[in-house]
């Protein structure tokens, strides 16, 4: 695996803008500490936090023509914002171009901007790792959501998805359906748990 790994993380540097690339190693290192505290797998979260925004750096204009040629289907949110791309985008060229043949990876890897109703362990962990690495600036609530992605996943999941509408909804910024559907789902998961 290490191999593997140092293989990747080579060429993603030649991929990545250096602070893409440093953010990337800061979710990398989030998701297998994640990994290690709720008894997930440490290999897969590595590999999937390493490669989570392969497609990142790729301008918003050649992402939408890589769905098109690739046949990967386009919201209207999407189009209208299509920095959220890179994570569908990313899960196609982690197969394609990175040989990932692991369904939960590149299923962790397709859902880390959005999420989606009933996440597995994988894809909560680096959808948690991506908002919460070490490099992150300062979010609003940050060192309580740090905290809470240790002590119980769910809450600190719904936690993050509920401050995340808030700020999109107060800055008048689509949001992607996925994302309302992710959080209705933990909202009553949570209250029927």
């Amino acid at each position: 695996m290490n191999c593997r790994i140092n293989k990747i993380s080579k060429k993603l540097q030649k991929k990545l803008d250096k602070e893409r690339y440093e953010h990337t190693l800061g979710v990398m290192y989030t998701a297998a500490a994640l990994a290690m505290c709720h008894n997930a797998n440490v290999e897969q979260a590595i590999l999937a936090g390493l490669l989570h925004d392969c497609a990142k750096c790729i301008p918003n204009d050649k992402k939408i023509k890589l769905c098109r040629k690739y046949k990967l289907e386009l919201s209207d949110v999407e189009l209208q914002n299509p920095s959220l791309l890179h994570a569908k985008l990313g899960a196609y060229i982690a197969r394609k171009k990175y040989h990932v043949e692991d369904c939960e990876v590149l299923c962790a890897i397709k859902s880390h901007t959005t999420g989606k109703p009933a996440m597995t362990l994988l894809e909560k962990i680096i959808y948690i790792a991506d908002y919460i690495e070490p490099g992150r600036p300062d979010l609003p609530n940050m060192a309580e959501v740090r905290q809470l992605a240790f002590k119980n996943i769910d809450e600190c999941l719904y936690r993050m998805l509920n401050d995340s509408l808030i700020y999109l909804k107060s800055k008048k910024l689509p949001v992607d359906k996925m994302t309302e559907k992710t959080y209705d789902y933990y909202k009553t998961t949570l209250k029927n748990g």
